[in-house]
Formats: C-alpha cells, structure tokens, sequence
C-alpha cells in the first residue's frame, strides 16, 4: 500500500458493520443497517466485503429494532418498515415462475413486494453523467426516490479502498446491494444514505455567489477589464472559473489537447499577481483540467515527474489513477504548485461519458487532496460520475445548447437531483453554445438561476454569445443587475440552508412532489420546488405571449398562506393560479412567518458575513430562523468555529415581537456589531416600537417603505439579545392577489385607444357570464378594436375559467 497522506485515510473500523446487526451463511450475508435499510450480499465462495466501497463508507452503527426468526432453511427479519424472508444460501434470483421464491422483502402495510431483479419502474429517477447537447431530452439514471417505497443501489463493482485510501479491484464477483425500505418517509431514505456514504459537503460560502466562465484565451488584462466591468454595472462577482487556455496546450492533427498544468505565461505574465487581484476584489478562481491525455514533455515539471513515472513509447506519462504512485506525483508536482499561487479550486471538465470511473476518482482526490490545508475548505466542479456526488460537491450539467427546450429541462434536472440527495447543479446561463441568443430566453434563464443552489455563467468563444449583462439592451441590462444583486443579498439565508443540508440531510431544493405526489405527471406544475425552508419557487420555462407581452403561468402553491416575495400579495395556499408575468416578474414566494436575512454588504463582492442586515419578515404566523454563520472559507467551523443566532417572530394580529439572539458557538466570527433593518412585509406603522438589548432600552428608526413597516437598529453587538416589539391596530396590509390586477395591468400596457380600454375594462370586470362576455368583446370590432385584441381579451376569459 502506499502512503498519499492522512488526508486520503480511511476508517476500516466505520466500514465493518456491527455484528450484532450480520446474519450469515455459506453463500449470504444481510446486513440490517438501519429500520429502512439492509444491505444483501451473495457470493458463492463466501468472500464478503467489509471494506469501504467507493460508495459506501460507514456501516458501523447501533443496531435498530428488529426481530429475527430463522430454522435451518429460512430466514426472516422483521422492522417498523420491513419483512425481510430468504432461502438460505439459495440465489437470491428466483425462477421464471417464481421471482420472489428464495428472497423477498415486504413493505409493510403497503400491498407492495420488492424481490432480486425487480424493475423498480416507479422509480422517479436522478440526474445522468451531463446534458451536454440535450435539446429538451432529460435521460435520468435511477434514484432514491420511488412511489413504491423502496429503491435499491446495486453497489456489487464498486471498487474498494485500503486503510491507506488507495483504490484496488474487488478480487471476487458476487452480488452486494443496499436496499431502502421508506414507505412514504423519504426524508428518512436520504438520512440512511447519508449514513452510509457520508453526509454532504458544506460549500465555501462564494460559491452561493455569481459565477462567471467563458471559453476564451483571457490574458490579464482582459480579466481585469472584466472585472472592472462587472464593478462598474454595480453587479457583483464572486467566483471566475478558468477554461482550458489558461495552461501550455499543444496543437496534434490540428487540435489543441485539453491536458495541462503549466500557465500560459504569454496569457499571465504572472499567475499569482493576478490571482492577488482577484482576491482583493473578493473573487475566488478555478481552473479546468482535464490530465485523462496523460502529462506532456512541455510541463515545467515533467523531467522531475519522470524520475517518479514512466514514459511511454511516445514519451509521454500516460494517465493512471489506479496507480497510487502516480496520484501522489500529479498531486504533488502538477496540482500542488497551483495551489501555492492561490488557486481556490479545481473544475474537472471532462466530457467523456465512458471515462466516469476515471471522472469520479480525480473528484475524489482532488476533494481530499485540499483537506491536508484546513484554511482551504474543499470544492470541485465536475460532470456527475454518479457515485455519491453529494460529497464532491458541484454538479455540473455540461455543454448545454441554447434554446427553450434546454430551460425547460432544468428544473426539473435540479428537483431530481435531490432524488440522489444531491443540492448544487450547475448550468450556463442562457445555454453554452448554438442556438439563437434571445434576451427573454437569458432574463428567464438567469431568473431561475437566482432562485437555484448555484448561478453560473458559461458560453463558449464566439463574439456574439452574450453573455454580459451589459451585452444586452438596457432593459435586460436593468433586470439581470436587479436579480444578480438580489442573489448576492440572499447568500446568508442560502448558506444558512446549505448548513442544513451539511448537518441533517436536508436539500435546498425539494420538489413539489414530495408533499403533492399527484402532480408529478401534470407538466404545468411538477417543476416547482421549496427553495430552502422559506421559500417556493415556480418556474418560468415559457415564452410571452407577443401582445400582452407577458407570460401566461400556472402555478400551485401548498396549504397555507404564501406571498408574492416581490410585492407582498398574498395567496391563500392549497389551490391553482393563473398569472401573466412580465418579464422582470418572477414566482417565488414565502409562507406566511417565513424570516429571511438578507445582506447589505458595502463592498460590491463581500460574501463574508455582513455587518449590515435585512431581516424580512412576513405576517401571520410565529417563526424560528436559525441563522448559521462561519468564515465560510476554511474546515475550521468543524472544531465548533462558528454563530447560530436564532430570529424568533412571535406574531399576534395586534402585537408582534422579534427577538434576536445568538444560540450557540463562538465570538469573533461574525462583525462584533451589526446593523438591523428589519423589513415587515405588507404590514402597517405600529403604533408603538420598544425596542431592549438585553435588558437596556436602544434606540431605532422606524419608517414606512410602500407596503411594509421597517425598523432600524444600529451598532446592535452580536452576542446577545435584541428585542423588538410593535404594538397597533389591524397591522396587515389586506394585499390578496386578484386576477383583476393583473388584467387591468395588461390593458394598461397595451397600444390600444383609452376609450376602447374603458369599454374593455367593463366588459370583463362586469357582472356577465363569460359566453356574454366574449359576445360582447366582438362588437368591439365596430368600434375599432382589432381582431387580435378581441382574440387575445377571450383567451384571457378562458384562462380565468380554467382556474
């Protein structure tokens, strides 16, 4: 075995279960794990693996409940979830005739039978290796998530590591299989599976920023251009991911290799000055590589490399990351001198569907390998070699074609993501390349973006993809900054659920059919997803209707009370709507008591906890945020290096309390003092604002801003407790969206007579039925108004019908 450091080691004693929970024979071993989860094992020698897998790491836990009766011939096992009944040491594939004749595992109180070779073809399935070149064909691999109730993982290839974290062939072929047993509980399915392949990745707090790639040689000053531009536009960048040119590249048969690890000193006069730069201006750099070419003689280190590996006959050092000697030395003598000139992290952009298994190993230790610095916390970006992509931790969706079928495909990639316990996908913004460049189909695309785990700008060379924002006219221009500004605000409460998902399993994006199951097959609503705790998003994947020049949108909202994150309208939940938005509107809404901090930073690409904060609240019911804070750069939040401050709304319909107070961890890690603007949506001026640290009376500022009532502290210290009460009659804005609203809104906008606009306005406001009512639009005609108004205000009558 060879030693590539304690960063790569693994725990062998996690690895082997706890015998009290391992039932063997001759030819099986099962393994119950979990209630849920059991792990089956037929090999007909009787070699059994206890090793950690690629996949699976951890299997040493307390043993659950269960109940165990066996004879000579048959076993059972029996949990809350499961009934497990086996023919000892017989297939565990049944005949023709039977297939649940030596081996089946019944869900109990379900109907429901799982047995070796089940189709499973409920399965709602979880994102494939990429969507490089789909044009709306979304091919899905097999996922956790099942309206059977159960999945299984066939892990019976997967490699298997040493103690000292080198990979080697398993030595026999058998069966080895994780099934999951969850009935309707699958938040819990996802625990068990985070149990045994470890939990995800907490992400560096920039990452939750705007990302910006292109595909293009950059030399210096273009990348300082760039950012001055980006400064200028007032629209914050945080992340700026390197292609392929950044490295000496080679030209063979008239084409530039992808392999590469030297810096194209022609481009980068020096590599870490501009790196310095970036930094000042709070942005962090990847760089793509891609070594599956092998490592060429024109690598600064490759004489120092060959003292290490052989050459072969064309002199090059052939890839091989089975050979742990050779990982060492690419890590030490390629990537690690990167390091040192300050890179942040890696982007394996490898496009090969076929070479996943190599995918997946240079993810694995290129991950670990930024373990052995703590004050660089780990981050990859990569296609999905589809084992347990959770931990690398950034998906990314590939070469994706310009056009509306490519949108349409990605909520719904990101909402089956989850289905794999998978949060951060990320896609180019408008699509990487061909198709036609549209400024609704980029407004759309970067809207839905600002709303998912990870914002991302990518196209490849060519000077009229576009991009910038400011490529654009001033009109796209204007919403990209409003939405990208949002995002950047939003990076507290993103991080803040990004813990969530780090410590207890829970994914920032969880689609709708979770809760709403029947809606999964309805295309008008299966797209939309709870956006963290706080928020539900329903997205656009559709173009304007020409003359209205707004999108007709259905949308589902859940039970309860939701508003409009925008203009505060409110939405009784538990029903269908009909909406026409324009195209700086977008359908993101909180529940009623959803909190939401937001950052007021002063530096334009400030991701580090802000000393200025937004606090949005919204009414009519009592809430908890728990606000989770680190440096959001380093491993040491691991070592209890952290704040959780709680945001507690207590709500009464005449007297409202926030109370702000730090719950657990350590001082020093966020601004000793910070500055409140807390934002009560769609509320009244109370009439009477109290406001105590600890037990001292403070001073504040309290105003109203349009709908909402806003109180300002300032210098409050951030250990301690801040109280705020508000005292006053009625204090909710009655703001329920009416379909009214946003019909008078599309007559106003339209080029038609302001007389004809009251006759239109009385006609469909009026008290008529519907039939009347479009009997009376087409006598409009008389009067001057065009067919395709007429057309236009009918279907508008039919849309309010339908809902």
């Amino acid at each position: 075995m060879y030693n590539l450091g304690e960063q790569f080691n693994m725990d062998l004693t996690a690895s082997k279960a706890n015998p009290k929970c391992v039932f063997t024979g001759e030819k099986y071993r099962i393994t119950v794990l979990t209630e849920r989860l059991v792990r089956l094992e037929y090999q007909p020698e009787g070699h059994f693996v206890d090793a950690p897998t690629e996949l699976i790491w951890y299997r040493n836990f307390e043993a659950p409940e269960f109940s165990v009766r066996e004879d000579h011939r048959y076993l059972e096992i029996k949990t809350k979830y499961f009934k497990l009944t086996y023919m000892k040491n017989q297939p565990f594939a049944g005949g023709k005739v039977n297939t649940m004749g030596h081996l089946k595992v019944e869900l109990l109180n379900t109907d429901r039978i799982w047995y070796y070779g089940h189709p499973e073809v409920r399965n709602y399935g979880a994102p494939n290796f990429s969507l490089d070149d789909s044009d709306g064909k979304l091919n899905l691999s097999k996922g956790l998530y099942s309206v059977d109730g159960f999945a299984s993982i066939d892990d019976s290839k997967s490699r298997l590591f040493t103690a000292l974290g080198n990979l080697e062939s398993r030595e026999h072929e058998g069966i080895d299989l994780y099934l999951f047993m969850y009935l309707k509980d699958f938040a819990a399915c996802l625990k068990d599976y985070y149990m045994v392949t470890g939990y995800p990745s907490l992400i560096p707090r920039y990452a939750l920023g705007n990302w910006w790639s292109r595909n293009v040689p950059y030399q210096d000053l273009d990348l300082k251009n760039l950012v001055d531009t980006f400064e200028r536009e007032e629209i914050p960048l945080s992340v700026l991911a390197l292609n392929r040119d950044w490295h000496v590249r080679q030209m063979k048969d008239g084409k530039k290799f992808d392999t590469g690890f030297t810096w194209n000193k022609n481009l980068f006069h020096s590599p870490k000055d501009m790196i310095n730069y970036l930094h000042s201006k709070g942005i962090r750099l990847g760089l793509s590589v891609n070594p599956l070419e092998g490592i060429y003689p024109y690598e600064e280190r490759f004489e120092e490399l060959k003292k290490y590996l052989a050459t072969n006959d064309q002199g090059i050092i052939p890839f091989h990351v089975m050979d742990p000697k050779w990982v060492d030395a690419y890590l030490k003598l390629l990537i690690h001198p990167l390091d040192l000139t300050g890179v942040d992290f890696f982007w394996m952009d490898i496009e090969d569907k076929k070479r996943h298994l190599d995918l997946w190993s240079l993810e694995h230790y290129h991950y670990y390998d930024m373990k052995r610095d703590y004050q660089r916390r780990p981050m990859v970006l990569a296609r999905n070699a589809g084992i347990a992509p959770h931990r690398y931790p950034i998906l990314y969706s590939g070469k994706t074609i310009v056009s509306w079928n490519t949108l349409k495909m990605i909520p719904f990639y990101n909402a089956s993501a989850s289905n794999m316990g998978v949060s951060f996908c990320a896609h180019d913004i408008g699509g990487y390349y061909k198709g036609i460049e549209d400024s609704e189909l980029y407004i759309r695309f970067l809207e839905l973006a600002v709303f998912s785990p990870i914002v991302k700008f990518g196209t490849e060379r060519g000077k009229y993809y576009k991009r910038e924002p400011w490529k654009w006219d001033v009109k796209t221009l204007n919403i990209a900054r409003d939405y990208l500004q949002l995002r950047h605000r939003m990076i507290p409460y993103l991080y803040a659920e990004s813990y969530k998902y780090y410590k207890y399993g829970m994914p920032l994006v969880q689609p709708i059919y979770y809760k709403f199951p029947e809606l999964y097959d309805d295309p008008k609503y299966r797209n939309e997803y709870y956006f963290g705790t706080e928020m539900f998003v329903a997205p656009i994947i559709s173009k304007n209707e020409p003359l209205m020049n707004r999108v007709i949108h259905y949308f589902f909202l859940p039970d309860g009370i939701w508003y409009d994150i925008v203009t505060g309208k409110k939405f009784p939940g538990g029903r269908k709507y009909v909406s026409f938005f324009r195209d700086q509107d977008y359908p993101v809404f909180a529940k009623a008591g959803s909190i939401l901090p937001l950052g007021n930073h002063k530096i334009l690409n400030d991701t580090t906890p802000p000393k200025d904060m937004e606090i949005q609240i919204f009414p009519g019911k009592s809430n908890t945020y728990k606000l989770y804070e680190d440096d959001g750069v380093s491993d040491l939040y691991r070592k209890g290096f952290s704040l959780t401050t709680a945001i507690d709304y207590n709500y009464l319909p005449n007297n409202y309390t926030v109370i702000i107070r730090a719950l657990e961890g350590k001082s020093g890690i966020v601004p000793d003092t910070r500055n409140y603007k807390i934002r009560f949506r769609n509320t009244k001026k109370a009439q009477d604002v109290v406001v105590f640290f600890n037990d001292g009376k403070l001073e504040s500022t309290s105003y109203i801003d349009g709908p909402d009532f806003i109180v300002e502290v300032k210098e409050v210290p951030t250990i301690g407790q801040l109280t705020i009460n508000c005292k006053g009659k009625d204090i909710e804005i009655d703001a329920v969206r009416l379909i009214n609203e946003d019909i008078a809104s599309i007559i106003n906008d339209l080029q038609i007579e302001t007389t004809l606009k009251e006759d239109i306005d009385a006609i469909l406001f009026g008290s008529l039925e519907i039939k009347k009512k479009k009997v009376e639009l087409t006598k409009l005609k008389r009067k001057g108004l065009e067919r395709k108004y007429i057309r236009l205000f009918k279907k508008l009558l039919e849309y309010v019908e339908q809902v």
